[in-house]
């Protein structure tokens, strides 16, 4: 079984589909803590609503560096062998991904390496601007260069004519709970 660690800093969409998936037995894992930098994000009352260890550290006067050793504290505490990102809104520093190496995923809402760096709605808004014609989701080993690490797998959908930046996210973020489990299977060694 493998222990996970999650962070995030919105509602946590896609760790609800994980604690499903791992409530059926699709998914062998264990959910070990999640940490949240903001106390009014959803993904922490998801967490205790599913009995789930749920941490929040402020990022608020502090460096970057100090934060996410806070965090490492944490996240070994619980002894998490791979952490998720799981709208995480804070670039972090290149001594937490040095020391979590190979062991930290991220979901992209686009099929980097187009749009990297862009975050959330104004991702599918310059695919929606683009007239691209098919879009997607991307899971990659977090490094130091933000949305450049090693991608670990991806997953698309068509761009309707209909579509609008709702209804694109709504379709993208379907993919990615499903990806998450797949690249978590990928990735268990146990």
């Amino acid at each position: 079984m493998i222990n996970l660690g999650v962070l995030g800093s919105t509602k946590g969409t896609d760790l609800q589909v994980i604690i499903d998936a791992i409530s059926e037995k699709k998914l062998n894992a264990k959910i070990a803590v999640v940490i949240s930098n903001n106390s009014d994000a959803f993904i922490l009352r998801r967490a205790k609503n599913h009995d789930i260890p749920a941490k929040l550290i402020s990022h608020k006067s502090k460096e970057r560096h100090i934060f996410d050793s806070e965090i490492t504290l944490i996240l070994k505490k619980h002894k998490v062998d791979l952490v998720l990102l799981i709208g995480f809104m804070r670039i972090l520093s290149s001594e937490f991904c040095k020391e979590w190496n190979k062991k930290i995923i991220n979901v992209h809402p686009s099929l980097l390496p187009k749009y990297s760096g862009g975050m959330d709605t104004s991702v599918h808004e310059q695919v929606l601007k683009n007239g691209d014609k098919e879009t997607g989701c991307t899971i990659h080993y977090v490094t130091d260069q933000l949305d450049a690490g090693p991608i670990l797998m991806q997953s698309k959908c068509e761009v309707k004519d209909s579509d609008t930046v709702d209804t694109l996210k709504e379709r993208v973020q379907k993919l990615e709970g499903d990806l998450f489990i797949d690249c978590i299977k990928l990735l268990d060694k146990s």
